[in-house]
């Protein structure tokens, strides 16, 4: 159905317009009209018209006006001005509304219809742009809390940042600091009576979305799943700390969104708040918010309200230090060197003759270094193998030498990491291989294989396909082909057999996956082969 809007002060004119559009288009129109520029603009807030045909000169207020006005609140209606007046003014305004087409009058018949047949089928390509985006729009509220998830587990659990620039683009975060919350699920409902936990968590499992809502409608945020009885949110926000209004504003807008769950869920609900960090720190928000929750019993906490913490001295690079860590992490040996560099830099513009200080900070952060490449499993601990530390730091005796021996020491640690790392992962990949080579004339699944080198079917297959080039599937595929090329090749062997050696025990599947491989079925590469 159309709806189309004739507006002229002629009342002949919209008799016409509106007998010719009604017989040739029947059931397909509805016609509303009007004869002054204030009618047609209540008409179309009322009738919200497809199609307009819009009289310049008209009593009170003009045509040119009562575009503008009715565009104003309908932007996807289309405008078709007739009008006696050939005046280049109102042709220029006509355009710069957007109106489709400037006719004049007198109109035939068959200019009419080749309009209304233009106007319906612009009608229908806005209305299929927009079909084509409330899909796009609710295949987005699909996946947009996968994604949201994926973000939050991987900020908390994961050590390797690499996704991180994917998943802010892909969520649109453009600040670069935020607090984490997390939103506790107690097995008590709001009477004092207990709940079973893993009713709890069920009930909020089940309810996931309906939280999801409520905790968008009171603040921008990126939510991750329940995780036994919590959700986890992160608020992105723009500044390094936090004011102490801002703190309060948050709590109360937790208390305020608390209530509304206690309510929709019917059991109580009480949520800690961390402070303010980088991304890449959210971990540590993490867990002052968890702490928040564990060190106290009131309904919302903010962590600055429970512990005092130590202040670094105003130009200490905190942040940097942080950089370091993170970079050692990834065995990313450049960005240590770089960033360690940097750190020593600022020691020297710090206090250029305090050869002590620079003495310590080096042999900190180097046995900092070693105590997480042990917790990667990149090293070993033996009581005293950093006997002679001391002695070599107390040798150093000027900064050039204590930066030597820091970034040596540190690079040293940073390419002991990321050589365990990618020795794992080639020994992975090359165990997979050499039973892949094994056992292709069998049934083999990517399950199987991940479980005999003992890594979860979804890693190996990333690690497998980042190896090798390609996947799982098309590697084996690839393998079985080249051995049933080599079969076929002896005439005492049936195609069947070939077949069969090759890891396919039926036949005809057997020739489907050969032809697509090689454009030929096994008999035809055969006869050409021999």
């Amino acid at each position: 159905m159309y709806r189309i809007l004739i507006a002229d002060d002629e009342g002949i004119m919209v008799e016409s317009l509106k007998e010719i559009i009604s017989r040739e288009y029947a059931q397909d129109v509805e016609i509303a009209t009007a004869k002054t520029g204030r009618t047609a603009i209540e008409q179309a807030e009322n009738f919200h018209p497809d199609i307009v045909f819009m009289d310049i000169q008209m009593p009170g207020i003009n045509g040119i006006a009562a575009i503008r006005e009715i565009r104003s609140f309908n932007t996807s209606c289309l405008f078709y001005v007739i009008s006696a007046y050939d005046k280049f003014d109102y042709a220029k305004d006509a355009i710069s509304l957007g109106v489709e087409k400037y006719i004049m009058k007198p109109v035939s018949r068959d200019v009419i219809i080749r309009t209304v047949e233009d106007g319906m089928r612009k009608v229908d390509q806005i209305r299929e742009k927009r079909s084509d985006q409330l899909k796009i729009q609710e295949k987005l509220e699909t996946i947009i809390p996968v994604v949201e998830n994926g973000f939050v587990t991987g900020m908390l659990l994961s050590d390797d940042l690499r996704d991180e620039e994917y998943y802010r683009q892909l969520l649109e975060i453009r600040e670069k600091n935020a607090y984490v919350e997390v939103i506790w699920f107690d097995p008590q409902n709001p009477e004092g009576g207990l709940i079973s936990p893993v009713e709890s968590r069920v009930k909020a499992q089940e309810n996931y979305m309906q939280i999801r809502s409520v905790i968008k409608s009171f603040q921008r945020s990126i939510i991750g799943p329940v995780m036994s009885d919590r959700i986890v949110v992160v608020v992105p926000h723009e500044d390094e700390t936090i004011t102490y209004d801002e703190r309060i504003e948050a709590i109360n807008q937790m208390r305020s969104l608390l209530q509304r769950l206690s309510q929709m869920l019917s059991m109580r609900v009480r949520a800690g708040i961390g402070r303010i960090c980088r991304f890449a720190d959210l971990r540590m928000s993490y867990l002052e918010a968890v702490q928040a929750l564990r060190d106290s019993r009131a309904r919302v906490v903010h962590i600055e309200d429970i512990s005092a913490h130590g202040i670094y001295e105003d130009d200490y690079p905190i942040e940097l230090e942080r950089d370091i860590f993170t970079a050692l992490s990834r065995g990313d040996v450049p960005a240590v060197q770089e960033k360690v560099n940097v750190f020593f830099d600022w020691m020297v513009r710090h206090d250029p003759e305090d050869l002590d200080s620079m003495r310590l900070k080096a042999l900190e952060l180097v046995l900092r270094s070693e105590h997480e490449a042990f917790n990667a499993g990149s090293v070993n601990y033996a009581f005293d193998y950093r006997k002679d530390y001391l002695t070599q730091v107390n040798a150093l005796s000027d900064s050039h030498e204590i930066r030597d021996w820091f970034q040596d020491n540190m690079t040293s640690i940073a390419a002991t990491i990321q050589h365990q790392a990618q020795e794992k992962d080639e020994s992975t990949v090359t165990r997979a291989c050499k039973y892949i080579h094994e056992n292709f004339y069998r049934e083999l699944s990517l399950d199987d294989v991940s479980k005999e080198v003992n890594v979860s079917p979804y890693y190996f297959s990333k690690l497998f396909k980042e190896e090798v080039g390609e996947n799982f599937i098309d590697y084996l595929t690839a393998l079985r082909i080249k051995n049933a090329k080599e079969l076929l090749r002896r005439p005492v062997l049936s195609i069947r057999e070939a077949g069969l050696q090759s890891g396919y025990a039926d036949p005809n599947y057997f020739s489907r996956i050969f032809k697509k491989h090689t454009g030929k079925t096994p008999r035809e590469w055969r006869e050409q082969n021999l």
